[in-house]
């Protein structure tokens, strides 16, 4: 049978099903388990699977009794409060005014539909050399998890404060018993990751002090979170989620007898996000499972992933002060391919004549031609011209000199390009400042004097 045909509806219980068919073909019996997170996650079905392995060895009188769900219930209520929970996110995201979304990625309400699935395994002696690193650091492995993936994010989102949701377990603080119990546990909630100037040892330590401090607040309200930070509530705060998860792979004699004439033929497992990287600790190992629209490529995120482990491991190992944005993410082939397939041309360009030169050249040859375009403003070649030579006179007029700075302050757009051929044409260099920037001081004050 086709599973795509079993959807389960979330308006009725129950939330686990298992649908089996008998295939004639093939002599055998097939199955699908569905099951929705509200009932069970990646701890529990770990669970459901030991209890089934002993039923089938006849040990099902040595289970425990199970554990209710309202005990956790409880807990989970008389934890932190909704006061407590804010305080802490506002904290954290109080300044963050601008989404991540990796790659344009701005649909978070989708169907799972259109999703590749890709899982590679972290090389050994890169996981072996992770986990030195974190016992060296008095950190978890998680914490150099979620950096590397924050350095990814950076890349894909073109931001250095970073935010994509982590998946918390929800049993840190669920009582006696939590980690054997079905239900509604693990919580999606934002964290933000800073991947620039500060060094990579830093980072690290930054990373873990905001995931430790995370833990406590593993039972508040996504929604609440995302209304903590200066973006929009009509704008997602985040497309991307990191799921950093223990598995095991323990296999026995007994569990093979157990499971003798069954096996595994597939799995499959969405969410409502377009990105997602689930990263399987695994004792000594990691797998990582990237989930992404088919048109980014899940291959190409596993690949991000693992270079920036790779480069985060060797900074960690031999400079650590270096900062955490220089950290490589692109693998050779992609980079090769940026800087070197896609800028091969067979034109030859002059070598002598300086760019605001071979503009001057420009607007002598085509002087009307269309050079700029800004929303619904353009300006001719002559036209530019002529105000960046205006804007060079006021210049050298106030003292500039050749092989002078000048700093320019001024939003993208017509009177960026003006300014930028203004100064080249004095001879000066442009420092290019943020408008939003405090400026204590201004050596120069440029001003078009069109």
């Amino acid at each position: 049978f086709d599973a795509r045909h079993y959807r389960l509806d979330l308006r009725r219980a129950p939330m686990l099903q298992l649908v089996y068919a008998q295939d004639e073909a093939q002599a055998r019996w097939v199955a699908i388990l569905l099951f929705h997170h509200m009932a069970l996650d990646h701890t529990a079905l770990e669970v459901v699977q030991q209890e089934m392995q002993a039923h089938l060895m006849g040990e099902a009188g040595q289970l425990v009794d199970p554990v209710p769900y309202r005990n956790y219930v409880a807990q989970a209520r008389l934890g932190t409060s909704e006061a407590e929970h804010e305080a802490f996110f506002r904290q954290m995201l109080g300044g963050i005014d601008e989404p991540t979304l990796a790659f344009g990625l701005a649909q978070v309400q989708g169907d799972g539909r259109g999703i590749e699935e890709v899982t590679v395994a972290v090389d050994e002696a890169l996981s072996l050399g992770l986990r030195s690193q974190a016992r060296r650091l008095g950190v978890s492995a998680a914490s150099l998890i979620h950096l590397a993936w924050g350095r990814v994010m950076a890349l894909a989102s073109g931001q250095e404060n970073v935010v994509f949701g982590t998946v918390l377990l929800g049993r840190m603080q669920g009582g006696d018993g939590a980690d054997r119990a079905l239900g509604m546990f693990i919580n999606t909630l934002p964290i933000c990751v800073s991947v620039g100037e500060q060094s990579v040892r830093d980072a690290v330590k930054m990373t873990h002090a905001r995931l430790t401090a995370m833990l406590a607040h593993e039972h508040a309200s996504l929604a609440l979170a995302q209304r903590c930070s200066s973006v929009a509530s009509s704008t997602p705060l985040f497309s991307a989620l990191l799921n950093y998860r223990h598995s095991s792979i323990e296999v026995t004699d007994a569990l093979l007898s157990a499971w003798n004439g069954m096996q595994m033929l597939s799995s499959e497992e969405r969410t409502n996000y377009p990105l997602t990287m689930n990263v399987d600790d695994l004792g000594d190992g990691f797998s990582l499972t990237a989930l992404v629209e088919a048109r980014i490529g899940a291959q190409r995120i596993c690949d991000y992933m693992h270079v920036a482990l790779r480069s985060l491991f060797d900074a960690l190992e031999h400079a650590p002060r270096q900062p955490v944005q220089s950290l490589a993410v692109l693998p050779p082939t992609e980079r090769r391919q940026l800087l070197d397939t896609w800028n091969a041309s067979p034109q030859t360009y002059a070598h002598d004549t300086l760019i605001h030169g071979q503009f001057e050249a420009c607007a002598v040859a085509q002087p009307d031609a269309v050079a700029v375009v800004f929303e619904s403003r353009t300006l001719t070649y002559g036209e530019l011209n002529a105000r960046a030579n205006r804007l060079a006179h006021r210049l050298l007029s106030l003292g500039i000199r050749p092989d002078e700075r000048v700093a320019i302050c001024v939003e993208r757009g017509l009177d960026m390009i003006v300014g930028l051929l203004g100064i080249l044409k004095a001879g000066a260099g442009y420092v290019p400042l943020d408008p939003a920037y405090p400026l204590e001081r201004l050596a120069f004050m440029i001003e078009d004097s069109a």
